[in-house]
């Protein structure tokens, strides 16, 4: 009964908070001594404030983690929460992946539809919308997210790699071991191709104090450098949105879909 009910709270929070939210997989600790679990939170929220989700294996098709270039699943029961914990892990960079399921949301005023859509830096979508004549009136889209994190054990050794996600954020410098000082490089991808002229939008977290919203742009091979601060934790959010193929579009009743990939880590103090 317990587990049940944790999750219909965690499946109503998602579906609640998702209107312009984000998703991101929050470490307990970015940096881990050697022989320490590597525990994480699945979150829902703004501003790197959010509830914490449960492990619910019907509500994703991925939950993996990374290290040395190769994969391995996470597994855990029914409703844990944290969702995320790996049993002692060799000494290097780890990096968690979180795919979800589609979920669905209808934008009951398109004021609210075209806010977000501006918001992520997608306007063409609002064009083609009038030029189709589609529907303003409870405007149904299907969502997915495509969550990674990078943690550290140990020194944090090693390199992010490009996991296979449908989209996604690559930090193409290791903030554990690499020099920040010049910011730190990372790639968007969208189907294993890099997304050029595309929006990150950058969450920057200190230990103390409030957290700070900045956008930046990717260059015509999908690089954008994030300017970073020692003791600062980062969240980087890139939103796809297209057309949804003849099938979830039929299946699921919506005319839009956003593909929301997330990148966490963290700076150390050095």
């Amino acid at each position: 009964m317990l587990r049940f009910l944790a999750f219909a709270v965690s499946f109503t929070c998602i579906v609640t908070t998702a209107k312009g939210h984000e998703f991101w997989i929050e470490p307990e600790k970015y940096q881990v001594t050697p022989g320490s679990d590597v525990v994480a939170e699945l979150r829902v929220g703004q501003n790197f404030s959010g509830a914490s989700q449960s492990y619910l294996p019907q509500q994703f098709r991925r939950f993996e983690y990374g290290a040395d270039g190769q994969i391995a699943p996470i597994t855990g029961r029914l409703g844990d929460r944290p969702a995320a914990r790996l049993e002692p892990l060799g000494e290097g960079l780890v990096v968690l992946i979180h795919e979800t399921a589609d979920l669905k949301i209808t934008w009951d005023e398109f004021e609210k539809f075209e806010n977000f859509v501006n918001h992520k830096g997608a306007e063409w979508v609002l064009e083609t919308h009038q030029a189709e004549g589609l529907s303003k009136v409870d405007v149904a889209e299907a969502y997915s997210r495509y969550a990674k994190s990078l943690v550290a054990v140990g020194p944090g050794a090693g390199s992010d790699f490009e996991t296979g996600l449908e989209t996604e954020i690559i930090a193409l410098e290791n903030p554990y071991t690499d020099d920040m000082a010049d910011g730190i490089d990372v790639r968007v991808l969208y189907q294993g191709m890099p997304r050029a002229n595309e929006q990150i939008e950058v969450f920057e977290k200190p230990e103390d104090g409030d957290v700070s919203v900045f956008t930046l742009r990717t260059d015509d091979s999908g690089t954008a450098t994030i300017p970073v601060k020692p003791g600062h934790e980062y969240m980087l959010d890139s939103v796809v949105l297209r057309k949804p193929n003849e099938a979830l579009a039929s299946s699921r009743n919506v005319l839009w879909e956003s593909l929301w990939a997330n990148l966490t880590f963290a700076v150390p103090v050095k």
